[in-house]
């Protein structure tokens, strides 16, 4: 939930004149800016709180601490690349110039890595801080600072700080960025030093959204309350190995020496372990106390601040990297473009970092994406090679059931006590308040202190006998990679100056979370892939896909899979890697279960023959079909769906008119296409009839009530059985979402008219279904009469992109701050083309409706041939500040399909430069 911001939440006893006339400046600023900036979004700068916050791009500065001048040269679009003479000179300035565009994004950033959103924004964060203070992310960075981290890694991070508050300096709020200006009217917060831990705990909001399958593990567990195990089977298919290639596909796990190696070896067995009798021991259904626990765990979960995420759900990315064989260039071309949630400004922040010369006193040449708050490249290119990367989706976090005695928890047979630390909350206009937190002894927090129910289990609660007495219940405690200091900051720098195959691998071995699929291409030619990440092994028969019992050591982790057998490639037969979020190694040669949930590979797929009917066809591929491979909006499902609904013999006149929209058309979801918009309506139907009605409210949307069959049903039921319920989930987080596990599910029951998801009861309006084209034809008459409703009568008039659309907003006042002040700071709407699970991923959840919740957050095509012919595009735009020209600046091309040049060499900067500004020691 984002940062409350209402008036209120600062206000101090005894100054009512005060806020009066806090409230009078508060509003005529707005209505100045309202009036002048408004829909030419800043065409007038006359009003001083707006341009005393804006970055000096020209001239010269003085910077104590820099030991040279340097040089930091924007083009058009504000995207800067800095030149110095040393690493620490080069960090100090990157320090410097993301503080000038995007410090107000920093420092809340950081507020809520630290548990610490109370202090900006009032109470209404206290409940986030709570969690956050338990996850303790902070604290972790700050032991990985002072016990894990290189020296050097450590003396960039320092002189990135010194850049940092070299900018602060001597600065209030109101001359930093306009919310702070605004949030100078509910409290008096001050912007604070920047400080080395900051940067390193941000890796921890990053592995957080990115953290693998425990969203599935909640809703698996769930699901139990009204559907049977078959069922859920039935809704969380097996990979379609056959089908969707895996990334890795000429290599083997040696089980001789324990490593994953290239080529052919000995065989592994098998790559899966059986999920019977694992999580919850064996049961077939889920304790009803756990389900209320469960379900009161997710909205804590899905409170806490997206960071660069959807707080892990439907998250996905596409990379690919084609060798030099198959393109125009005979070089390699490397793409690559996260889907991550929409947030302005973009959580992306383009930018070069050049040594003058390249030598050991100034190692780094290197351009790219990183984040606004942390040194280095996280995404990009240096001189010699360049990587990308997308979520391995492998599953890091496990859930576990903990049996609370007196002041201590059950293990083994014996009692143990929790570590506790205290945690104190200080609060924006408001009381300070102080938490305890308990952890086990492998610094398990529990996640279900931080809500007063979720302490118990109900007394219904159920489990295998050899459970201990539920007594006063079960706790809930998260085990996670993350919480365990690491290293990953020293790989950011690694990779930066990685200059081959090997020292890139080297790099790979210190990114220990989040764990990605990292692509790789040189200037020699050479392609490769690399799964890093501490990634965890678990005892035969649990496989991480429901909570495990906390009481029974075998559920432990048993250890870690070591570096050298996780799977990778390198320059394969085939010529091409494709990383789109699909199972990473065949299960059939690999001993080790990475996941069970992994995306569906319709994506990676579809980039798969996109690029094997080009060098089928004798084609070679250029920079612009990789980007126009970015931007196909195929939909594999109505592939699959549509020639059976046009053999429907639909009776309604207007139903049937609308049926015709589907005849010819080519799949393609373009924001102007009619047929689009009905097909998507309709597959959204079909989830709704099929599952979504069936399925517990839990994970139904948010005040849609209906009457429900009884658990373990998924039929029709009589009238006097059913019960009214309503659903608890946001609408962007609720199921089914209609993403490519639901492709999947769909395509195994496809053929089989009679099974029994197909049934569907009557309604007043609707007799009941009980066949798929029964069901399938209410789906079009319901999808007709919703678009009737959301478009009009007239289906000339209908697109995609009406329905399918982007807003951008400010991810703290933006949404719930005054409604002029969200005017003033978001932006949108945009009409998109794309959807889910396809390669132009603008995601959108079936169950909650058609806008888009997540996109591709940048999109780049690099040219190892020539850099200077790379091209790359961000969500949004270099600046944070609402009225800069640079705020929303790219989004019109991005929308578009649109990439901007990528400058790289000395030439190609000077010849793109628009400011130059020095900064002198």
């Amino acid at each position: 939930m984002p940062p409350n911001t209402t008036a209120s939440s600062g206000q101090k006893p005894g100054k009512s004149g005060r806020k009066k006339g806090r409230k009078a400046r508060l509003f005529l600023i707005v209505l100045v800016l309202a009036l002048f900036g408004g829909v030419a979004y800043g065409g007038y700068w006359g009003v001083s709180t707006v341009r005393a916050s804006f970055p000096q791009t020209k001239g010269s500065l003085t910077l104590d601490g820099l030991s040279g001048p340097v040089d930091v040269k924007r083009d058009g679009n504000g995207i800067p690349q800095i030149y110095a003479s040393s690493d620490e000179d080069l960090f100090m300035a990157q320090g410097y110039v993301q503080a000038q565009d995007r410090f107000y994004e920093m420092d809340v950033r950081r507020h809520m890595t630290s548990g610490r959103l109370s202090e900006m924004f009032g109470s209404g964060q206290v409940k986030n801080d709570e969690f956050l203070r338990t996850m303790g992310w902070d604290r972790v960075a700050k032991e990985e600072y002072d016990k894990k981290l290189s020296a050097s890694t450590k003396k960039y991070l320092q002189a990135y700080a010194k850049g940092v508050n070299a900018y602060l300096k001597g600065k209030d709020g109101e001359d930093i960025s306009l919310e702070y200006a605004a949030l100078g009217f509910t409290n008096d917060y001050k912007p604070q030093e920047w400080t080395p831990v900051d940067s390193v705990a941000w890796l921890k909001a990053m592995a957080w959204d990115l953290r693998g399958n425990m969203q599935e593990e909640i809703d698996r567990s769930l699901m139990t309350s009204r559907l049977g195990p078959k069922q859920i089977a039935d809704l969380y298919p097996e990979y379609p190995y056959s089908r969707n290639k895996t990334i890795t596909q000429e290599g083997q796990y040696d089980s001789v020496t324990g490593s994953y190696v290239q080529g052919s070896s000995t065989t592994a067995g098998s790559g899966t372990q059986s999920a019977a009798g694992t999580g919850l021991a064996g049961n077939t259904t889920a304790p009803d106390g756990l389900q209320s626990q469960l379900s009161k765990l997710y909205n804590v979960l899905d409170n806490v601040p997206t960071a660069v995420g959807v707080n892990g759900n439907g998250i996905g990315s596409n990379s690919w990297v084609v060798a030099g064989e198959h393109t125009i260039t005979n070089k390699p071309l490397l793409a690559n473009d996260p889907h991550l949630s929409a947030s302005l400004p973009s959580v992306w922040y383009q930018m070069g970092l050049h040594c003058t010369s390249v030598s050991s006193k100034c190692q780094y040449d290197v351009s790219g994406y990183t984040f606004a708050g942390m040194p280095g490249v996280v995404i990009g290119h240096n001189q010699n090679i360049a990587w990308g990367m997308t979520n391995s989706g492998v599953d890091v976090t496990d859930l576990y059931l903990e049996k609370i005695t007196g002041e201590g928890y059950e293990y083994d047979g014996k009692v143990l006590p929790f570590t506790t630390r205290k945690e104190t909350i200080k609060v924006a206009g408001g009381s300070t308040k102080t938490i305890v937190v308990r952890e086990t002894k492998d610094g398990m927090p529990l996640l279900s202190d931080r809500d007063d129910e979720l302490v118990k289990v109900g007394k219904k609660a159920t489990v295998d006998s050899g459970a201990p007495d539920r007594g006063d219940g079960y706790a809930i405690a998260l085990r996670w990679t993350a919480l365990d200091p690491g290293n990953s900051m020293d790989a950011v720098f690694q990779l930066d100056k990685a200059s081959n195959w090997s020292e890139f691998r080297t790099a790979a071995a210190s990114f220990d979370v989040p764990s990605q699929n990292l692509i790789y291409a040189d200037t020699n030619d050479n392609i490769g892939y690399q799964l890093p990440g501490k990634i965890p092994t678990r005892s035969k028969g649990d496989d991480g896909s429901l909570p495990s019992p906390g009481w029974d050591s075998k559920y432990q982790w048993t250890g870690y899979i070591k570096q050298s057998a996780l799977p990778y490639e390198y320059n394969p037969k085939r010529g091409y890697i494709v990383t789109a979020n699909q199972a990473v190694v065949d299960k059939d040669k690999y001993p080790y279960t990475l996941t069970t949930d992994w995306g569906y590979g319709t994506r990676s797929q579809r980039i798969s023959d996109l690029i094997e009917a080009k060098i089928k066809g004798g084609g070679k591929i250029s920079t612009d079909d990789m980007r126009q491979m970015q931007l196909d909006d195929s939909s594999e499902i109505a592939k699959l769906i549509v020639p059976k609904l046009l053999k429907i013999d639909v009776a309604d006149k207007n139903v049937r008119d609308a049926q015709k929209l589907l005849e010819g058309w080519d799949y393609t979801q373009d924001a102007d296409s009619a047929a689009a918009a009905y097909f998507n309506a309709t597959w959204r139907n079909i989830l709704k009839l099929a599952f979504g009605n069936k399925l517990p409210k839990e994970l139904r949307v948010k005040g849609q009530c209906l009457n429900v069959a009884p658990v373990d049903s998924t039929g029709p039921a009589d009238e006097n059985q059913t019960v009214r319920e309503c659903g608890q989930r946001e609408a962007d987080q609720a199921q089914p979402d209609g993403g490519d596990r639901w492709f999947e599910v769909v395509r195994k029951i496809i053929d089989d008219q009679n099974n029994d998801w197909w049934k569907a009861p009557k309604t007043r309006l609707d007799k009941a279904a009980d066949s798929r084209d029964e069901l399938f034809a209410r789906a079009m008459k319901d999808a007709r009469w919703e678009l009737t409703a959301k478009l009009g009568k007239d289906m000339d008039t209908w697109s995609w992109g009406r329905l399918h659309r982007l807003f951008l907003k400010n991810q703290t006042l933006g949404t719930e701050g005054p409604g002029v002040l969200q005017y003033m700071l978001n932006r949108g709407p945009w009409k998109l083309s794309g959807g889910e699970a396809t390669v132009n991923a603008t995601g959108w959840n079936a169950a909650g409706g058609y806008g888009v919740v997540w996109v591709p957050s940048m999109r780049m095509v690099v040219n190892l041939d020539d850099f200077d012919k790379s091209k790359w595009i961000n969500l949004s735009g270099a600046s944070g500040h609402a009225y800069s020209a640079h705020y929303t600046d790219q989004t019109d091309k991005w929308a578009k399909g649109e990439l901007l040049p990528w400058s790289f060499s000395d030439k190609a900067v000077d010849k793109s430069t628009s400011d130059t500004l020095v900064l002198k020691p």
